[in-house]
């Protein structure tokens, strides 16, 4: 099994009352509530704390892209690689990713992620995304392109790294004369590409056609849905001629390590609730405006969400009976991932450490516990047999 750092960069002082006050932490929730002093603060603060991942041994850490939200602060994805491509050494730096429809020349994305690639000498895994329904309200983007721009972005990035230039681009959504991006990317043919979703079919048959890696999200939603979601695209594997790998599937987690399991508990649940009722807060018609995805996909995900969003839980019996996320002492912590991970056979491990408003000192203390006595029993677990990685694959 190989371990990758996550972080949202969630914003922490939210005021008390804000769920009583406000309806929304995306899109609409004022930016009055933004303080650029303790933001400084907080950006320099998560940034040592993917350094510290790189430190301990995480095979890699994972960036993301949010808008106008106080759930995580990364706009831009690619700027945060950026800070931590100098200041890591072994770490993949995993880019989860660039949500192409919102975008009018995705070439750029294109050319940064290549520089990244340059710079680390390889270390870029390149996250592409369709977004959350919130992202198309702050980028003011017809949700009824999202998968049509999404597919016509991605081949336009794969053609941009892959052929020689300069060549022209006359698709439905974008139309160029000139596509001749220099640098090209280090990783030939491309850097590795993983594909985060939260449940959607459509999503998990068109990247088990493409034999890249899955990211079974959100990382906040209870085992049996994300269980669900990976046995699924495991069918699609099979319906498109091939057994997917271990490593094709990534396990995105919120955890928690303290000294015993109630120490854990203790520290740990007053910031889960922080993030449950307030970060996560977003009413129906932000998340799944008409056309974002396809009907019966959106029927579906409206029940499920509302049978396990994880805003609706009142006590931490129902948190830890849902598996929403794994929190105790180092061995109860390897216990439970050992066995999700036989169950669903997953062969990445995404760790989110920094949940709501845990504060940095017991972020780290987590980390490190995690990095020390759980992540090296857990290493022999869902191995593949050595095989030529493919585009998709882990390098």
């Amino acid at each position: 099994m190989r371990f990758y750092c996550f972080h949202l960069m969630p914003w922490p002082y939210l005021p008390a009352d804000f769920a009583q006050r406000y309806d929304s932490a995306w899109v609409t929730c004022p930016n009055t509530l933004y303080d650029p002093e303790p933001g400084h603060v907080l950006y320099n603060r998560y940034l040592d704390e993917l350094e510290l991942a790189d430190a301990l041994g995480f095979e890699g850490v994972c960036v993301n892209e949010h808008h106008q939200n106080a759930y995580g602060l990364m706009p831009s994805p690619n700027i945060m690689a950026a800070c931590l491509a100098r200041r890591t050494r072994q770490a993949k730096l995993v880019i989860l990713g660039n949500v192409l429809p919102l975008y009018d020349h995705p070439q750029r994305v294109a050319e940064e992620i290549a520089m990244l690639d340059v710079i680390t000498r390889g270390r870029v895994i390149s996250g592409m995304v369709v977004g959350t329904g919130m992202e198309y309200f702050s980028y003011n983007i017809n949700p009824t392109y999202a998968r049509e721009r999404f597919h016509e972005a991605h081949d336009l990035i794969l053609k941009a790294w892959t052929t020689p230039g300069p060549f022209s681009w006359l698709g439905k959504h974008y139309r160029f004369r000139y596509l001749n991006p220099w640098p090209k990317p280090y990783q030939k043919p491309h850097p590795p590409i993983w594909i985060p979703g939260s449940g959607s079919p459509e999503t998990m048959e068109w990247v088990a056609q493409k034999r890249y890696t899955y990211m079974v999200l959100p990382t906040l939603a209870p085992f049996e849905l994300r269980r669900q979601s990976a046995a699924y695209f495991r069918e699609c594997c099979e319906k498109a001629g091939y057994t997917a790998r271990h490593e094709q599937i990534g396990w995105g987690i919120g955890i928690y390590v303290a000294e015993t399991d109630a120490q854990a508990r203790r520290e740990y649940e007053p910031h889960f609730w922080y993030y449950a009722r307030n970060l996560l807060k977003t009413p129906p018609q932000l998340s799944l405006p008409p056309g974002h995805t396809s009907l019966p996909t959106m029927l579906s995900m409206a029940e499920r969400r509302l049978k396990s969003r994880p805003g609706g839980l009142r006590t931490w019996e129902e948190v830890e009976k849902g598996g929403y996320v794994v929190v105790g002492s180092p061995e109860t912590v390897r216990q439970r991932l050992e066995a999700y991970a036989k169950e669903v056979g997953f062969g990445l491990l995404i760790a989110n450490f920094s949940v709501g408003s845990v504060p940095h000192e017991l972020t780290r203390k987590s980390m490190t516990l995690f990095a020390q006595e759980v992540m090296p029993k857990l290493r022999p677990l869902n191995t593949d047999p050595p095989a030529a990685a493919d585009a998709g694959g882990t390098p």
